[in-house]
């Protein structure tokens, strides 16, 4: 009789490694990987190999790099979802796209179980549970497997286990260090070993997308880029696609050490946890399209934004994704992203991102009526009276009651 199958989410790593070889041991199932390519680069090389080597039956790569951009990546970014207020949620919004590939490869297959490899006091658990629930409900369900939930091994047994299983295992850092590290096109998160010390400086062996400050140019590098209704369509005036355009400007950006974050974060389960980033391409994008908005939206408008932004980038982070809400959200800011169509200039230099000019033909910034030259348009005298209706109810106020009470 056929042995079960489970459709594991495999990154190459440590622990989706060890947990290729434990699902066979613990659940006598047949295991298929499946590699949903996000943006990991040369992440993804050996692969395969890997997972040969944990004997599973069938290793899938699936490129998903446009969907995620389109879908996810940009969705965040109109939003302006940071989480507490520096995160631009890479591994966030990768997590439900991969949810959404597991059912459909578990499905594909012929599984009735998906596993990952988080932990049972991370984030990700929540994030590829709850979507995994909520995409299988309408068919047969799945049984999730999260081995790193259920094993109960520390970091040191994780890499015990490895050994004597004699798996190669990838490493990050120097020959001690083996960081956990999340990739994809949007940034990178490291965690893990030292940096667990929220004293201990993150060494430079922790990065590998941004330069230290001390050996980026000592010339800034200026970056025009082109949005059309929220989404960058260029750089320098070259039309370029989502994914092209975000790996160019994480090299640009990454050259001149942009894009460094080292946050300690509260995370949804109720601790907190020291977070390294590294997000060049989503900093500068960021910071951009906020420099545009300020010029294509009206003053409640940007304030709405702000507000939305922030329950945007909550239920991202919570794994809130696949919910009415999270849609209502998005019809919102495509509705407000309507006129925010311009170019936008950047300086880049030593680590900082500086705006050095915005232009856009639905700009509501008026020359006319800003300018204090002989130019000005704006009539002077019309605010005497805009003063004092604007100060009336403060004046009745001050009047009636606070001059009241005094007396």
């Amino acid at each position: 009789m056929a042995r079960e199958k489970c459709v594991l989410a495999y990154s190459g790593g440590m622990d989706s490694t060890i947990s290729a070889v434990w699902i066979q041991e613990q659940y006598d199932m047949d295991v298929v990987t499946l590699t949903v390519d996000l943006g990991a680069g040369p992440e993804l090389d050996g692969v395969r190999d890997r997972a040969k080597q944990a004997g599973v039956t069938e290793s899938l790569i699936w490129d998903v790099r446009d969907e995620f951009v389109e879908g996810y990546i940009w969705n965040g970014l109109k939003a302006g979802a940071m989480y507490e207020d520096v995160y631009a949620l890479s591994t966030a919004l990768g997590r439900p796209l991969m949810a959404k590939k597991l059912v459909e490869a578990a499905r594909q297959v012929g599984a009735t179980a998906v596993a990952h490899g988080c932990t049972g006091k991370g984030n990700d658990q929540v994030r590829f549970d709850a979507g995994i629930k909520t995409l299988a409900a309408h068919g047969d369900p799945l049984r999730i497997i999260a081995p790193a939930r259920e094993w109960g091994m520390s970091r040191d047994e994780e890499k015990l286990y490895a050994a004597k299983a004699g798996l190669d295992v990838r490493e990050v850092g120097d020959d001690q260090r083996v960081y956990s590290i999340d990739r994809n096109l949007w940034g990178q998160a490291i965690e893990g070993e030292d940096l667990e010390d929220t004293w201990f400086a993150p060494p430079e062996d922790a990065y590998s997308w941004t330069k230290p400050a001390t050996d980026t140019p000592d010339e800034a590098v200026e970056v025009e880029i082109s949005f059309e209704r929220g989404v960058p369509v260029s750089l320098d005036g070259k039309k370029l696609g989502g994914v092209a355009l975000i790996e160019q400007l994480n090299d640009i950006a990454g050259e001149h050490g942009v894009g460094r974050i080292d946050h300690l974060e509260n995370r949804l389960v109720g601790i907190k946890s020291r977070e390294v980033y590294e997000t060049p391409a989503a900093v500068v994008l960021n910071d951009a399209l906020r420099a545009l908005e300020t010029a294509c939206l009206a003053r409640d408008q940007q304030r709405m934004r702000s507000y939305v932004g922030q329950q945007y980038a909550d239920l991202v982070y919570d794994g809130r994704w696949f919910t009415g809400y999270r849609e209502d959200l998005d019809a919102m800011i495509e509705s407000t992203m309507r006129y925010v169509t311009g170019d936008v200039r950047v300086r880049l230099y030593k680590g900082a991102v500086v705006v050095t000019g915005r232009r856009s033909e639905y700009s509501l910034y008026d020359f006319g009526l800003a300018t204090y030259s002989t130019d000005d348009e704006f009539d002077h005298l019309a605010a005497t009276g805009f003063i004092d209706i604007y100060s009336l109810p403060a004046r009745i106020q001050h009047k009636n009651q606070t001059m009241h009470d005094a007396r």
